[in-house]
This record gives structure tokens, C-alpha cells and sequence, in this order.
């Protein structure tokens, strides 16, 4: 799964847009770095980080 696709189906953001523009801004960390490609393909265990929540992909 994509890393703005994560981020609505944990809805954390309401749209695709919001989801970029959250990425782009360097708003989301993945396994404790800043992830600015919202295309970032996400592996199983990894760590998403956004506006004080801690998420696991799995």
C-alpha cells in the first residue's frame, strides 16, 4: 500500500489532496524519517508517524 493511501484508509486525512499536501510539507515520518514521497511504498512492520499517532502497517 501507498503511503497516502495508508493515510486515508486509517482515515487520518479526508482526501488525496490533504494526504500530499501533508507528505510534501514533511509532516510524516516512516521508521523515524521524514517521508516526503507520497508514492512510498509501505512494508509490513513499518512505522507511520502523523500528528501524534504512531501507526504500524501490517
Amino acid at each position: 500500500m501507498k503511503l497516502d493511501q495508508f493515510l486515508k484508509w486509517q482515515k487520518l486525512v479526508s482526501s488525496g489532496g490533504e494526504a500530499k499536501f501533508h507528505i510534501k510539507s514533511g509532516s510524516v515520518k516512516v521508521n523515524g524519517v521524514i517521508e516526503t514521497r507520497r508514492g512510498r511504498k509501505l512494508n509490513r512492520g513499518d512505522k507511520v508517524m502523523f500528528l501524534n499517532n504512531e501507526l504500524i502497517f501490517e
